[in-house]
């Protein structure tokens, strides 16, 4: 076994078959499918069930899948290890992260660690739940995962770094009749058109919340992208409950913010596996680690 044959068998399950592996790989068919065999001649095992013209992992292929991204992720690490012995060049970090949070804190780490490391890559994957970050972070899939929970977050095997809590706001669009900068109490949205996430989410309960103990307020859009809120709000189909987060992109678009008293907040935190990270995910780690303690400093 090598790791050439490791990266091969990934790129098939990334990809969903031998064809398209072979095409970003630039290596021929022939030549993937010969060590793919070889492989699994080396290991006893078959790592696919053939159908057709697509392939299916086996039982043995899914036991070797997070095995196989580790050892290629210490190989990384250790290539990379070699050059931050002159300094931190070259190669990708990869984070997992919810919409909101992926708003922010996660661009304003990325503009900072870009400017400190620029010929690192920062590759950012989505994920819409916490459960979600734990799954890409277990499976090696990502080094580092922002979340954003309703309670402070801990998983067993997990380090948890907490980041900062950001407490929800009211977004309207232009000439919605909202002041910004104002704080409303969540009966002064009574009569409203609102924008909602679906059940289940912490701005659900609290539009639900709203909904409870006002009269004329409708829920006039559902959506399950984060991402499509701020545009519905801005053509003005209603207003929203969104994290802080959205803040200072919501008032660059010329919506208005204002303050809900009393709020849930969103615990937002940064994981990892105890394990080896490689040199870009340490200081990535560690310009959050900054962060956190700057924003636990100003009671952010």
């Amino acid at each position: 076994m090598d790791a050439r044959q490791l990266e091969y068998f990934l790129a098939i399950v990334e990809h969903g078959g031998f064809s398209k592996a072979a095409a970003v790989l630039h290596v021929a068919q022939p030549s993937l499918s010969q060590a793919m065999a070889n492989l699994e001649a080396d290991l006893g095992v078959s790592l696919f069930h053939r159908m057709g013209r697509g392939v299916v992992l086996s039982e043995a292929g899914r036991e070797l899948l997070e095995p196989s991204r580790r050892v290629l992720r210490d190989l990384i690490a250790v290539r990379d290890r070699a050059a931050s012995l002159s300094g931190l060049h070259g190669g990708t970090v990869e984070v997992a992260a919810m919409p909101s949070p992926g708003i922010e804190p996660l661009t304003g780490l990325i503009h900072r660690f870009t400017e400190l490391h620029p010929s690192v890559t920062v590759s950012s994957r989505a994920a819409f739940t916490p459960e979600g970050v734990v799954d890409l972070v277990r499976s090696g899939a990502c080094e580092l995962g922002l979340l954003g929970a309703e309670r402070p977050f801990a998983a067993s095997g997990i380090d948890v770094l907490p980041v900062e809590e950001q407490p929800f706001v009211v977004v309207a669009g232009p000439g919605a009749g909202l002041e910004d900068g104002a704080t409303l109490r969540p009966e002064d949205l009574g009569g409203r058109k609102l924008i909602a996430s679906r059940g289940g989410s912490l701005m659900r309960t609290i539009v639900d919340d709203v909904m409870a103990h006002t009269e004329g307020t409708d829920i006039v859009a559902v959506v399950d992208h984060r991402t499509s809120v701020l545009p519905l709000v801005l053509t003005g189909v209603g207003m929203a409950v969104l994290p802080a987060s959205w803040t200072r992109l919501a008032r660059r678009c010329g919506a208005a913010v204002a303050s809900i008293e009393p709020t849930a907040h969103l615990h937002v935190a940064m994981i990892s596996l105890p394990a080896h990270l490689t040199p870009g995910a340490r200081a990535f780690l560690d310009l959050t680690r900054s962060y956190a303690r700057q924003r636990a400093a100003h009671g952010g």
